[in-house]
């Protein structure tokens, strides 16, 4: 995983409103097999309309897989259980909290990417929670939708979108069966995960073909009245982040791309507190004069999220980098454009969470069409929906906010100590 290869093909979906219904025409017209992860699945609004098409794909014999986050989706209505059940949806639960729920550090480790994998063919990769776009779990109803995006992609990446998810379901089917002491069941389990050199194989074993993985794959639609832009033959990669084997694979490419950058950084997400690496990244960058754009969050969600980003604004403020805080809606997205030349799309916030605890997937591109088409949504995003923050009025707030910024920045580094990291 993380080769950059050619020959895909790459659609921008944004938000669920184009999403959801890319994902029911793909459920509809699947053959073998639908594997879908998520953090939040939300069995309301428009969301239902994902939970219907696992149902009716599942009633006709397709292999229907679905993970859920315990801590984003910590209770799969009944009505919903039983209706999975009865249709023949197979649906696990990544890391259910115990009775001490998030007082325990090892807790923090969460399935955070939004993965969907049909027929071995056509993958999603991005940011958007199966969620209705107007529902906010911290924030509520919402007056107008969140922005936030996914992609569609056909091409050699959905193999390694297989794979990874594959290795997964086989991890969580051995934890289900150590704990009802089927022993020997949870090792065959186990072993479903080791690696695999023959990647057909596995796609052939489990019936997750129909088609090459490794070509074109079907043309790719959006949904009807769909916003959605996209480019064919193009080069990308998956990029993972795991507590294994991909530690740190997202962080370096976007460090690498940061480092490499000569006209212009532009990066949206929804929560922004990089640490010493991708601060000195940026800086550097400003400092070199490239142009140093972020779009973020600019609704009170948490107090940790809030707070402790402060300080982190002051610094890269005073350094000359520009900062925009998104007005319409909540902001979700996790995207960023490097020099029209480089461009990424995924579940990952650059924060401590996502960067040493979570499990996250982006995919990366360097093709250039892609990545000035983003651009220029992005440029337009800022201008039309970015209030611009200054080092002055963020430096001039009442004491008690500078203390309150100062708390929660203290309070993130000792949690991040307890769990053995420096950020």
């Amino acid at each position: 995983m993380g080769a950059m290869q050619g020959g895909h093909q790459l659609l921008l979906l944004e938000g669920g409103e184009t999403l959801f219904p890319a994902l029911v025409e793909a459920m509809d017209a699947a053959r073998r097999v639908v594997h879908l992860e998520t953090y939040i699945f939300e069995f309301a609004g428009s969301a239902l309309s994902v939970a219907q098409a696992l149902e009716r794909a599942a009633r006709r014999g397709v292999l229907v897989r679905l993970v859920l986050d315990g801590v984003g989706t910590p209770q799969v209505p009944p009505e919903w259980r039983r209706r999975f059940d009865a249709a023949g949806v197979r649906w696990r639960v990544y890391a259910p909290l115990g009775r001490l729920g998030l007082l325990i550090p090892s807790s923090w480790r969460r399935l955070h990417r939004k993965l969907c994998v049909v027929d071995g063919t056509v993958g999603f990769c991005g940011g958007i929670n199966i969620i209705d776009d107007q529902d906010d779990v911290a924030l509520g109803r919402l007056t107008a939708p969140r922005l936030d995006y996914s992609l569609r992609v056909a091409g050699p990446l959905v193999a390694d979108m297989v794979e990874t998810m594959e290795q997964l379901w086989w991890r969580l089917q051995a934890v289900r069966k150590a704990r009802q002491r089927e022993f020997m069941a949870a090792w065959d389990a186990l072993r479903e995960t080791l690696p695999v050199g023959d990647f057909s194989r596995l796609l052939q074993k489990f019936e997750a073909h129909s088609g090459s993985a490794s070509g074109h794959g079907e043309p790719l639609g959006a949904g009807e009245g769909a916003f959605h832009f996209g480019v064919d033959d193009a080069r990308a990669c998956l990029l993972l982040r795991d507590n294994v084997s991909h530690r740190h694979d997202i962080e370096r490419a976007y460090l690498k791309a940061i480092g490499e950058a000569r006209q212009e950084v532009v990066i949206v997400n929804a929560y922004f507190i990089p640490g010493r690496k991708l601060r000195r990244a940026l800086t550097m960058a400003a400092a070199r004069g490239v142009r140093v754009r972020l779009l973020l969050q600019g609704r009170y969600e948490h107090f940790l999220q809030y707070h402790a980003a402060r300080p982190v604004y002051q610094h890269l403020l005073n350094a000359g980098i520009e900062i925009h805080e998104y007005a319409p809606s909540a902001l979700h997205a996790k995207v960023a454009v490097v020099d029209r030349r480089w461009a990424t799309v995924g579940s990952t916030n650059l924060d401590p969470l996502s960067l040493l605890l979570a499990r996250e997937a982006n995919v990366m591109t360097t093709d250039r069409r892609f990545a000035s088409q983003l651009h220029e949504h992005l440029e337009a995003l800022v201008q039309r929906s970015g209030q611009t923050l200054s080092a002055h009025a963020l430096g001039q707030r009442p004491w008690r906010q500078r203390v309150l910024d100062r708390l929660a920045f203290g309070v993130m580094r000792a949690l991040l100590f307890i769990t053995g990291h420096r950020y």
